[in-house]
């Protein structure tokens, strides 16, 4: 009697010979590659370095597309955008020491927003491991620990048997819900010396599922089916479980409202009637989910944005879906479904009972109503109309990667994105310089339509030098850079905190002359102009450069209203 588990798959005639056979001249970096061929990889990032050359030198060996930045941080954020257009893996490979630290604020900031990134890095040789101090170059006790906090997984080679499964490994770990960055590091001398292992084929790293516990389910569909006022918060589980689908159904199904965080744009239409958009830290929205007597959580920890600054007390039943187990009631108390977005809502749909509520659409349209006549009230006409030129000049099918700013402040909370996975920020982590090496990342992925990237004028220093890579890859991104001489946030936090601000005024270059230095197009746009000018650079291919000298300001803030 055969059992599955007995089963072997066995080679061919043809593979057994080249087994017996590799090509000469491999050496361990051909196994990486290999590896990652395997698992379907087809495009990498990230920048040579000393101890990581023998990947990079096989590299021209294999069939995968290497896009190279300037910077390691700022490959690591492309390698983020490129993780979320797609939903695979990002390899990004990096050198030992300064360069790869230089990339722990991309991969927190993968990490916040469970982007998957596949870090593989170069370590000193073998002989160095272990903590001593040898005095090799680029040399760290410990390599391995700098990354323990922000990473899923660590996986450490030694030989390089051990090359495709860590490499596997990290994969299944970087691609299971919730998805993350993984970490996984290569002695130089394991990756210069000649291999006889054979080539790396069929790589099996499939992840596995994350399905609800039914009786969970049973419980949150009778609560939801006999709830008085439903509301519904969706994060940005929804979005990167592909299911905002059967969120659409569900809250159809229920008649329930439904707000999305900034990680959830897109999760639900915009122009929905029972869509209470992204006014996430408006006090009409908070108190109207406060209200609910069954709050309905997925995908998202209700961490300081979506929570008004953790001012939002609900005071009904909350139920709380979440892949990350780690986020699950660490904010409130609630039903506590350990699941992945989809598979849950699914479970929801197939138990639920269809809930009529014609009130639904007028408590809706009343509290939309609310929010703008407090913000009509603010004078912020400026504003209002450089985010809705942005809007009207980005195609519908285009993703858009926003920097942190004060216009993307707005844009969270203000902007359609049209359809979920086209609005991205670096809201996870909150780091400067995200913006226009993730637009780049994400037209890696898909050259085929024109991409947005949007910073102030202190972010876009972070990331300047990637106007060469934009170039040399002639990648469609179009960088909106709003020029208000400094750090405009920061300025305003500073005046409404002490009076006046200290240390946020910049002396900037002449951003247009600069990228055209580059050989990239630039344009000085105004207001009035801009939409325009930003959706003439749009369409144009290859790279370009908008720049809006505009000093705008931010809406008022309610959390702070007791």
């Amino acid at each position: 009697m055969t059992h599955d588990h007995d089963l072997v798959l066995r080679p061919t005639e043809a593979q057994t010979a080249a087994a017996l056979n590799p090509p000469a001249g491999r050496n361990g970096g051909d196994l990486v590659v290999e590896t990652l061929a395997g698992l379907g990889a087809t495009t990498v990032f990230g920048l040579p370095g000393q101890h990581a050359l023998g990947m990079f030198d096989a590299l021209r060996r294999s069939s995968l597309r290497y896009v190279g930045l300037r910077v390691e941080n700022n490959a690591g954020f492309a390698a983020d955008a490129y993780g979320r257009i797609t939903g695979e893996a990002a390899p990004l490979l990096l050198s030992t020491g300064p360069g790869a630290l230089t990339s722990l604020a991309g991969l927190h900031e993968a990490a916040s927003a469970s982007a998957p990134v596949l870090a593989i890095s170069s370590q000193i040789p073998t002989a160095g491991l272990g903590g001593g101090r040898h005095g090799y170059l680029h040399e760290l006790p410990d390599q391995a620990a700098s990354f323990r906090g922000v990473v899923k997984s660590v996986h450490t080679v030694r030989t390089q048997s051990q090359i495709p499964s860590a490499i596997a490994a990290a994969w299944q770990s970087a691609l299971t819900a919730p998805h993350g960055p993984v970490w996984v590091e290569i002695p130089q001398d394991v990756l210069l010396a000649e291999t006889s292992l054979p080539v790396v084929t069929a790589v099996d790293a499939t992840p596995g599922e994350l399905p609800p516990r039914p009786e969970l389910t049973a419980v949150a569909a009778d609560l939801l089916s006999r709830a008085a006022r439903p509301a519904v918060i969706a994060g940005g589980g929804v979005v990167r479980a592909d299911a905002s689908g059967k969120l659409r159904q569900l809250a159809e199904t229920l008649n329930a409202p439904v707000v999305t965080t900034y990680g959830g744009k897109g999760a639900f239409p915009w122009h929905h009637p029972l869509s209470l958009q992204s006014w996430l830290e408006d006090r009409h929205t908070t108190d109207f989910l406060e209200d609910a007597d069954v709050l309905l959580v997925v995908g998202s920890g209700l961490g300081e944005l979506s929570s008004n600054y953790h001012t939002f007390k609900p005071r009904g039943r909350v139920i709380q879906i979440e892949a990350d187990l780690g986020k699950l009631e660490s904010n409130h108390p609630a039903l506590g479904i350990h699941a992945d977005a989809r598979l849950a809502l699914q479970a929801l749909l197939e138990t639920v009972s269809e809930r009529e509520d014609p009130t639904a659409p007028e408590r809706v349209r009343t509290l939309l109503a609310q929010v703008s006549d407090r913000i009509a009230a603010q004078e912020l006409t400026l504003e209002q109309e450089v985010l809705a030129s942005v809007r009207r000049a980005l195609p519908a099918g285009s993703p858009s990667f926003w920097d942190m700013t004060i216009l993307a402040y707005w844009a969270w909370s203000a902007f359609d994105a049209h359809a979920p996975n086209l609005m991205h920020s670096a809201q996870g982590a909150g780091g400067l310089g995200y913006g226009f090496p993730a637009a780049l990342g994400a037209a890696a992925a898909d050259p085929s339509r024109p991409v947005l990237a949007v910073s102030g004028d202190g972010g876009a220093l972070y990331s300047i030098a990637e106007l060469a890579t934009a170039r040399q890859h002639d990648l469609p991104v179009t960088w909106l850079i709003v020029d208000d001489g400094g750090y405009g946030i920061l300025r305003e936090y500073m005046t409404d905190a002490f009076g006046e601000p200290t240390a946020t005024e910049l002396t900037r270059p002449d951003y247009v002359a600069l990228a055209e230095s580059f050989g990239v197009p630039g344009i000085r746009t105004s207001p009035e102009t801009l939409e325009t000018d930003l959706a003439k650079a749009l369409s144009a291919p290859g790279p370009s450069v908008v720049v809006l000298p505009a000093l705008l300001r931010m809406f008022a803030p309610t959390h702070l209203a007791d």
